[in-house]
């Protein structure tokens, strides 16, 4: 029992660790940039801190509407929050972008338990950065209509072998480690969906590759679609009195 305390503590850890290292390679990042554009704008501003909050609780909420699919296991589900996430981070850079992805996970706990340890939350934040921080970037040293479906289709490929490579040499063994099934057992699971799978990799090729693809091409549709809308709303300046 105190073994697998010490473990779930060290896991948290290790999440807090990587949540810390992609906010802070996301400023250093987007400071870079503005300092060679000689953008004065602030990296975050009040304006920006709440519409962070109000975005993160829409995506929190979407992250708990999970649609299955029929190529992967049942603990594999696709879910529409990241296009909240992918608005703020067009609209305001990718340190908003990581942060909104991050408070979004916190408010999802809130608002829905973990059924997976925090593993799937650890998962959703980490696989969610590797697609939302690359396309931030693009978008903000090039901002223009044309970078900002280029930004998307490296964010959803980054996010797909990303997300692959992260769920077979880390998920998966510690979801098996930290629940103690078998990892064969995990993998049976994959094989009753699809005889292909018959590995920790053949699951990360046939159901977490696909997955991502699917989530990362319908996320940036609709991303694309909405954000014209909301973009004069979101770059609007306060009033001053």
């Amino acid at each position: 029992m105190n073994s697998q305390i010490t473990d779930n503590m060290i896991f948290v850890l290790q999440a807090v660790l990587c949540v810390f290292l992609i906010v802070l390679a996301a400023y250093l990042i987007e400071k870079a940039i503005n300092m060679r554009n000689h953008a004065r704008e602030r990296i975050l501003s009040t304006r920006k801190t709440a519409l962070i909050g109000l975005f993160s609780a829409i995506s929190a909420i979407l992250m708990t509407i999970e649609i299955p699919v029929p190529f992967a296991p049942p603990f594999y589900k696709i879910d529409l929050s990241e296009i909240p996430v992918l608005i703020i981070v067009f609209a305001y850079g990718p340190v908003a972008g990581v942060l909104t992805e991050f408070i979004k996970v916190l408010l999802k706990l809130v608002l829905k338990s973990t059924s997976t340890a925090f593993v799937g939350e650890l998962a959703n934040f980490v696989v969610g950065a590797s697609m939302v921080l690359p396309a931030g970037i693009m978008y903000l040293v090039h901002k223009t209509k044309h970078t900002a479906k280029i930004a998307c289709a490296v964010g959803v490929l980054c996010m797909t072998c990303f997300g692959s490579m992260f769920n077979a040499v880390y998920l998966l063994p510690k979801f098996s480690e930290i629940y103690g099934i078998p990892l064969d057992a995990i993998i049976a699971m994959g094989t009753a969906v699809n005889p292909a799978i018959h590995s920790v990799g053949t699951m990360a090729l046939f159901a977490v590759a696909p997955l991502n693809l699917l989530k990362g091409l319908i996320d940036t549709v609709i991303t694309m679609v909405i954000y014209k809308r909301l973009s004069p709303f979101l770059k609007r300046e306060p009033q001053r009195r």
